[in-house]
Formats: structure tokens, C-alpha cells, sequence
């Protein structure tokens, strides 16, 4: 029966097979995946600092953006947000009154439209942690 699958099927099988005796199940992959979002807490759009409203509404607008890294992708070093494919993140900065530099404030949104992000996370501590931005 293999045989007339194809290549493509046994490899799939072998790599279902080794997972399953390595003692990964589908309920445990979806839980793990699950529990990586469920982490995060969350932080209302109205709770954001001022400079945090104004940049997520430049977000969806498309811009204007101050600083050259604002849009560029995030590689989420950290491991903090969900795992995503590399140019899924993008950062922008929010700045920080009194701030010489960019700081340390942070919005960082995933999706592969930037004026239509899938979510975006606020970080006030340079990605030290993250708290997802709902309505």
C-alpha cells in the first residue's frame, strides 16, 4: 500500500511514527501550542500609554513612521510570542517622553499584511515580556 503512495506519504508516516514513540501526541502538540499564546496577558488598547494608542493607529493606517527600524521585522529572539515564520513580527517603536533614544517601549505585530495585523503585543521593557493588545 505504501508503495503505490508515493515518496511524500512514507516520509510523512516515518516522521508521524518517530514522533508518536518519542512520546509526543496531537493533543499534546496543540496544548503546547496553546499554552504558549495562553501566557501572555493581555492589555486593552484604552490602558496603552498615549504614544502607544497614536502608534497603533499609525500601524493600521500604514504610517508615517519616525524611526527607520519602525515596520522592519522582529525576530523574536526571546521565544516569548508564538513561533512564527521569520518576517511574520514587525517592530515599531512608541516612544517614551524624556527619551533621547528610541527607549525601550515597543509594539511589536504579526501578520503578513502590516495595515492588517492577525495581533499585536506591547512591550514596555525592551522585550522582556509582552502583553497582547485587544479592543
Amino acid at each position: 500500500m505504501l508503495r503505490k503512495c508515493g515518496a511524500g506519504w512514507r516520509l510523512a508516516l516515518a516522521v508521524l511514527l518517530t514522533a508518536l514513540s518519542a512520546g509526543f501526541s496531537p493533543d499534546a502538540v496543540q496544548a503546547k501550542g496553546v499554552a504558549s499564546e495562553a501566557g501572555i496577558s493581555t492589555v486593552a488598547i484604552a490602558e496603552l500609554p498615549v504614544q502607544g494608542r497614536n502608534m497603533v493607529k499609525l500601524i493600521y493606517r500604514g504610517g508615517p513612521f519616525k524611526y527607520d527600524k519602525d515596520g522592519s521585522v522582529f525576530g523574536n529572539r526571546e521565544r516569548i510570542l508564538p513561533a512564527r515564520i521569520r518576517s511574520y513580527y514587525r517592530e515599531y517603536t512608541v516612544q517614551t517622553p524624556g527619551e533621547r533614544s528610541r527607549g525601550a517601549r515597543r509594539i511589536v505585530c504579526g501578520g503578513f499584511v502590516a495595515t492588517t495585523p492577525d495581533a499585536c503585543y506591547y512591550t514596555e521593557d525592551h522585550y522582556a515580556s509582552f502583553r497582547r493588545i485587544v479592543q
